[in-house]
């Protein structure tokens, strides 16, 4: 059974710093590109960051230099380290996998920046 389950997502301050996880099974994660994508209410579905099977990544433009994906093969996760947070950023976030033949999706995490 596929399953990809994110969590760590919560209220955090703005400047503040959260870490989200992403935990795969069910299919050979190492061959698998994971990304992130974030939706706020009523928004679209926006690219976050992405990392390809062999280590490459890629982020929208308002997340560099603030923040890094990175997987762990061993573990069958991938992470979103998120830092100086903003209001902005305040959104349901998505972990997702992807082949050339098929995408599976999480059920999402909370982030919620606010003072």
């Amino acid at each position: 059974q596929v399953q990809v389950v994110e969590s760590g997502g919560g209220l955090v301050q703005p400047g503040g710093s959260l870490r989200l996880s992403c935990a795969a099974s069910g299919f050979t994660f190492s061959r698998y590109a994971m990304s992130w994508y974030r939706q706020a209410p009523e928004k679209e579905r926006e690219l976050v960051a992405a990392i390809t099977s062999g280590g490459i990544t890629n982020y929208a433009d308002s997340m560099k230099g603030r923040f890094t994906i990175s997987r762990d093969n061993a573990k069958n996760t991938v992470y979103l380290e998120m830092n100086s947070l903003k209001p902005e950023d305040t959104a349901v976030y998505y972990c997702n996998a992807r082949s050339v033949f098929i995408s599976y999706w999480g059920q999402g995490t909370q982030v919620t920046v606010s003072s």
